[in-house]
C-alpha cells in the first residue's frame, strides 16, 4: 500500500465547518528581493509553485469557492490558476496598497458569498490543511475574526500579536496587532506574531474593510487594521497558535531554500514512518505529489521530479533520478538510472546503472542492467536489453514507438531503429542495426561480415615505426 510522503499532517481531529467557506488568496506581489523576471510566486518548492500550493491547501483544507487577487501583467500567473484551480475567480489589484486593498479588490466576491472568508498569502506555501482548520474552528466559539500567529525565535519585522495572555489549547483573546513600524519598545519584546493568514465570521465584512485607513508608517490599508475595527465594535478577536515553520514567507532567495529544506525534512519523515527506508534521508528529495510505498529502499542521492509512485518493495539504487513515473512492487532502479515521463517499470523489472528510460513500459521481470536508452517503448515480461542498446525513436520530425515482445533478448551495443516490432522470445545479435520487425523466435543479425587478415597487424606497426624514424 502507498503513502503519500508530502501528506506530512496526521488526518485532523478538527471537523470541516458546516458553513462554505470562500478562501481569498493574495499574490499581487511580485517581489523584487527575489532579484527575478519571474512573479515571486511563481517560484518553486519540491516542483510546485509557491501559489500551487497554497490552492492546494485550500482545496485540501475545504474550500467551497476560491478568489485569487494578482498584480497587473502577470500572465505566468494566470496561466498557473487556469491550471490549478480553473474555478477560481481571478481580481486584479492595479496598486500596490496594502493587504486591505488587495481583498476589497475581490469586493464583489465578498458581497455574494455568506459563509466563513478565510485569507491566505500565495508566498506562504507550508501551511497545513489542519492548522487552516483550527483556525476556522475558533470562529465556533463566538468570534467574529480569527488570526493565525506563531511565537518567533526572531520577531523583528513581524507584527506583533497582543491578546490577554490567556491561551487555551492554543486560542486567546486578540486584543490588538501592531505592525513592527508602528509598535512601541514593549510591544516589541512580545514573541507571539502575525502570519498575515485571518478568517472572518462576519456579515459586514465589507464595511470594516472600507473603514480601513492608512494611518501607518507605510501610508498602506493594512487588513491587520480590522481587528481593532471590530473591537470597537464590540466584537471578539482570537488569536490561534500555529507552528513557526508553517509560517515562513518567501520573500528571498534565502527564503525559498529555507521552505524547501522544511518541506523536504517533512516528507522524509513522513515516509520513514510510513514504512520506507531512506539510507541517507537529507540526500533524498521528493516532489510534492510523490507516493512511496512499505519496505521500499532509497539509498542516497535520489532524486523525484513530480509525478513519480513507488510501489512496495521497489529498490532505488544510488544517485538515480526520477520525473513522470511509476514503480510497480519489486521494481528495481539504478544507480545512476534516470526515468523520465511516462515510464511505468513492471514488478520485478530491473533498470540498471547509466539507463534512460523515457515514455516506455517494462512488463514484470525486463531488465536493462546497463548503458542504454529505451525512449518511446514497450519491452515485454522478462525480456532483456543488452548494454550499448539504442532504441532509435526519432527521426528529427516525430517519435515512433518499439515493441519488443516477452522474453525477447536484445544483444549488446545493438540500435532498434522505430517504428519496430521485435517478436516473443527473438534474439537480436550484438552489434546489429535492426531497421525491420523480427518474427518470434527468430536471430536478427545485421551487421558486417568479419574478416581476418594474419599479419597485417605486425606489418602495419613495422610500418608506422619506420615512417616515424624518419621524421
Amino acid at each position: 500500500m502507498t503513502t503519500k510522503p508530502t501528506a506530512i499532517s496526521k488526518a485532523s481531529t478538527v471537523d470541516k465547518s458546516s458553513r462554505p467557506l470562500l478562501t481569498v488568496v493574495l499574490a499581487a506581489g511580485k517581489g523584487t528581493r527575489m532579484k527575478s523576471d519571474i512573479p515571486k510566486v511563481m517560484h518553486h518548492v519540491a516542483g510546485r509553485s509557491l501559489l500551487g500550493h497554497v490552492l492546494a491547501l485550500a482545496a485540501e483544507a475545504g474550500t467551497e469557492a476560491t478568489a485569487v487577487v494578482v498584480g497587473p501583467d502577470m500572465p505566468t500567473v494566470r496561466a498557473e490558476l487556469a491550471m490549478r484551480a480553473p474555478s477560481a475567480s481571478v481580481f486584479e489589484q492595479t496598486l500596490q496598497r496594502g493587504t486591505a486593498d488587495a481583498l476589497l479588490a475581490t469586493r464583489a466576491c465578498l458581497a455574494a458569498h455568506a459563509g466563513d472568508v478565510l485569507v491566505v498569502f500565495a508566498d506562504t506555501p507550508l501551511i497545513t490543511a489542519d492548522t487552516v482548520r483550527r483556525l476556522v474552528a475558533a470562529l465556533d466559539q463566538g468570534a467574529e475574526v480569527a488570526v493565525l500567529g506563531f511565537h518567533a525565535k526572531d520577531p523583528t519585522g513581524y507584527g506583533r500579536l497582543v491578546t490577554d495572555g490567556l491561551l487555551t489549547d492554543g486560542v486567546a483573546n486578540l486584543v490588538a496587532i501592531r505592525e513592527h513600524k508602528d509598535a512601541t519598545p514593549t510591544e516589541r519584546q512580545i514573541d507571539f506574531c502575525n502570519s498575515g493568514v485571518m478568517a472572518f465570521r462576519t456579515p459586514d465584512l465589507l464595511s470594516v474593510l472600507d473603514e480601513i485607513g492608512t494611518n501607518n508608517a507605510s501610508a498602506e490599508f493594512y487588513l491587520t487594521d480590522a481587528i481593532a475595527i471590530m473591537r470597537k465594535q464590540g466584537r471578539r478577536a482570537v488569536a490561534v497558535a500555529g507552528l513557526e515553520e508553517e509560517m515562513l514567507g518567501v520573500n528571498t532567495r534565502a527564503h525559498l531554500a529555507m521552505a524547501e529544506s522544511l518541506f523536504q525534512r517533512r516528507a522524509r519523515a513522513y515516509a520513514m514512518a510510513e514504512g520506507a527506508t531512506l539510507v541517507d534521508p537529507d540526500t533524498v528529495w521528493f516532489a510534492y505529489d510523490t507516493v512511496v510505498g512499505r519496505d521500499v529502499l532509497i539509498e542516497p542521492n535520489v532524486f523525484f521530479g513530480p509525478g513519480v509512485t513507488v510501489a512496495d518493495r521497489a529498490v532505488i539504487h544510488a544517485n538515480s533520478h526520477l520525473t513522470g513515473s511509476v514503480l510497480e512492487a519489486g521494481a528495481e532502479i539504478g544507480p545512476f538510472a534516470r526515468l523520465r515521463p511516462g515510464t511505468r517499470i513492471g514488478a520485478g523489472a530491473k533498470i540498471g546503472n547509466f539507463v534512460e528510460v523515457k515514455n516506455a513500459h517494462f512488463e514484470s521481470g525486463a531488465k536493462a542492467s546497463h548503458l542504454a536508452y529505451i525512449g518511446d517503448a514497450r519491452v515485454g515480461a522478462k525480456a532483456n536489453i543488452g548494454a550499448g542498446t539504442i532504441f532509435c525513436n526519432y527521426d528529427g520530425f516525430f517519435k515512433h514507438k518499439t515493441d519488443v515482445g516477452a522474453g525477447a533478448f536484445i544483444g549488446s551495443n545493438s540500435s532498434l531503429v522505430a517504428p519496430l516490432r521485435i517478436g516473443d522470445g527473438a534474439f537480436v545479435a550484438s552489434g546489429s542495426v535492426i531497421t525491420k520487425n523480427v518474427e518470434a523466435n527468430s536471430l536478427a543479425l545485421a551487421r558486417a561480415v568479419q574478416e581476418s587478415r594474419p599479419g597485417w597487424a605486425a606489418k602495419f606497426r613495422a610500418l608506422m615505426a619506420s615512417r616515424k624514424n624518419k621524421r
